[in-house]
């Protein structure tokens, strides 16, 4: 559920709010409203934690022994100083790596020219002779007059080198732009080959003298989580509004935040002992309140997807993580698909799990959530019997015993019927699901809505869902199966069809924007008819969309099968360790492929279809109190 808040309001005296920000983060329950507070000393503490996040990653960037190198423990003094010192390393190291390419330019530049020093043209220069250096490709060079006074350097392929005598340092008319002058450096290349071994060795010893302080990145994070807090109190303090104008000395100051309605007993408690003035109110419309949800332990395990994903329920739209956490692990289930991938999960998951407990600890919810699903997927498998893409036929006798009675007829993609009709099957539970999914979005609705007239709009919703489902089994399934000639308690299906799309579109239409007239609610659906129209038409493509739990299976288990045809012939022979290298390397590449498809596809049919069925944008953001930690 998501916890009903409180917005308060506090009035202190300007000379006592440090303290009494103090006070409010040690009872850390008030989730202070966005303050852009403005300080010298906020400066300085954003400046040093840029510093410190700077190396933070500048040292996790190295690669070191994580089990040999111990992490030492630094004073906040210490790591600041340590951090600053890091950071001019850093920066020389950035001069010397300038300065190197710089260098390493020229020599490329200069490297048809063999030794090349710049005083030797000064030293001539000075005795009246003039020495100019060219470039030019062989035929161009053919062309240079005999008259000319040159000498001949060397050449290569593209480029012949030649020294111009000239008579007063300036290049000679007859050259034309074909004819290319080489600067000269500001060194030598015996000078400049020097310089880059020294650069070389310099940042080599910085980098030597950085990596020395990999020890130190705990010390550091432990660090910016203090910088952090101290950002936030400066924050605070420097934000908090006053009655104090321009050139005027501020008497009052005051900030807003808000509170879980069951803390609220707390903050009163806390204001009435430091004489603060306090106001407590239900947040209006306009506030944009923090969302903070309080589920048991079984339905929190769906958590750590959601803090994955960075999805937050608006406070005021609906608190979906049970219904998140069971479609989820179905749909996670099938989209793996292979009850051998579902064994591998589950035992992955209860070696940490059993660990936790010989510690007399509780283990992580993300495990708890992967033995779950790994469940989920060792179920489904079961029933499909589809075991590291094995049929039932290829299966050993031996284990057949051990196998769920199913009638895999109905199912399964290995029974005995046409393959279309096992197809059809797959893709009814598919449509299936997604009525039972979109169907419970519509029945909140109605739940939430169930003292305004808004709540037939929600059940005209969802007839109009129910009726466009058999649509799609009509056009997508099989016309024929289900055709809308089709009798049930003696009236055509097409009748009872058209009766839910007509009547749950007139509902909808007429009371989906009601608010306390039918007119407006009318003239709003009419401003928005093509919205409606096509709102319609997302029913059926909705509905459709939950065929991708079928397809990305089904594609699963053709990888899982070419993988095990792959590596067949190679097992019963001389090679059967490169056989057994390419079953473990092309199911671990399928279980990872299924992992992304879980995000890509899973995820989707909670946050989009689901979502929007429920009307909700996840547009919330997560309750954070001001708190010491």
């Amino acid at each position: 559920m998501i916890v009903p808040m409180k917005k308060v309001s506090f009035v202190v005296t300007n000379d006592t709010k440090k303290d009494a920000l103090k006070e409010l983060r040690k009872l850390g329950v008030v989730h202070l409203e966005q303050i852009y507070g403005s300080s010298e000393k906020l400066t300085q503490l954003k400046e040093t934690y840029n510093q410190l996040e700077e190396v933070q990653l500048l040292l996790s960037e190295i690669k070191f022994d994580k089990k040999t190198t111990e992490q030492k423990k630094l004073s906040t003094s210490h790591v600041v100083e340590k951090v600053s010192k890091i950071i001019e390393l850093n920066e020389t190291k950035k001069n010397y790596i300038e300065e190197l390419s710089i260098a390493d330019k020229e020599l490329e530049r200069l490297s048809g020219w063999g030794g090349f020093n710049p005083d030797d043209f000064s030293y001539l220069a000075e005795k009246g002779i003039y020495l100019l250096p060219f470039e030019t490709s062989p035929d161009n060079y053919k062309k240079i007059p005999e008259d000319v006074n040159y000498i001949y350097v060397n050449k290569d392929k593209s480029q012949v080198r030649f020294l111009v005598l000239s008579e007063d340092g300036t290049k000679p008319e007859f050259l034309g732009t074909e004819y290319l002058p080489v600067i000269n450096p500001e060194m030598g290349t015996s000078d400049l080959s020097e310089n880059c071994v020294k650069y070389r060795k310099e940042i080599s010893a910085i980098d030597k003298e950085i990596k020395s302080n990999v020890c130190y990145i705990q010390s550091i994070k432990d660090t910016m989580k203090v910088y952090a807090k101290d950002i936030e109190f400066e924050n605070a303090y420097s934000g908090m509004a006053t009655d104090g104008g321009e050139g005027q000395e501020a008497k009052l100051a005051w900030l807003t935040g808000y509170v879980p309605e069951e803390e609220l007993d707390i903050v009163k408690n806390a204001a009435k002992e430091n004489h603060w003035a306090f106001l407590s109110d239900d947040p209006s419309e306009e506030d944009e309140v923090p969302t903070k949800l309080k589920n048991n332990k079984f339905v929190s395990l769906i958590y750590p997807v959601s803090d994955f994903l960075g999805t937050v329920p608006g406070y005021r739209e609906y608190d979906i993580s049970n219904w998140f956490l069971l479609f989820f692990c179905v749909f996670f289930g099938m989209i793996f698909g292979d009850g051998g991938y579902g064994l591998l999960l589950v035992i992955a998951s209860l070696f940490p799990i059993f660990g936790a407990f010989a510690k007399k600890q509780g283990p992580a919810p993300s495990f708890i959530l992967m033995l779950l699903l790994g469940l989920s997927t060792t179920v489904w498998g079961a029933l499909t019997c589809n075991w590291f893409g094995l049929t039932p036929d290829q299966l050993p006798q031996a284990i057949k015993p051990f196998l769920l009675s199913v009638d895999w007829n109905f199912i399964s993609n290995a029974s005995t019927l046409p393959s279309e009709v096992v197809k059809q099957n797959l893709q009814i539970f598919c449509f299936s699901l997604a009525l039972f999914q979109l169907s419970v979005a519509h029945i909140k609705g109605m739940i939430r809505y169930r003292k305004s007239l808004k709540v037939l709009g929600e059940f005209g919703s969802l007839i109009l869902l129910w009726g466009i489902f058999y649509l799609v089994l009509n056009m997508v399934v099989d016309g024929q199966r289900f055709a809308l000639s089709n009798l049930i308690f003696g009236v055509p299906v097409s009748t009872l069809m058209f009766a839910c799309i007509g009547g749950g579109f007139a509902l909808s239409f007429i009371f989906a924007n009601y608010e306390d007239s039918i007119g407006k609610s009318i003239l709003e659906s009419c401003k928005n008819i093509i919205s409606v129209l096509l709102g319609v038409v997302n029913y059926f493509s909705d509905i459709v969309s939950y065929i991708r739990l079928w397809a990305v299976g089904l594609a699963g288990s053709a990888i899982s099968s070419t993988v095990n045809q792959m590596a067949g012939p190679t097992l019963g022979g001389a090679i059967i360790f490169f056989g057994i290298l390419l079953l473990g390397f092309g199911h671990g590449l399928n279980m990872i492929l299924n992992v992304l498809s879980v995000i890509v596809h899973g995820v989707r049919l909670n946050t989009l279809e689901f979502s929007s069925h429920l009307g909700m944008s996840w547009s919330g953001f997560s309750y954070k109190p001001f708190a010491e930690k």
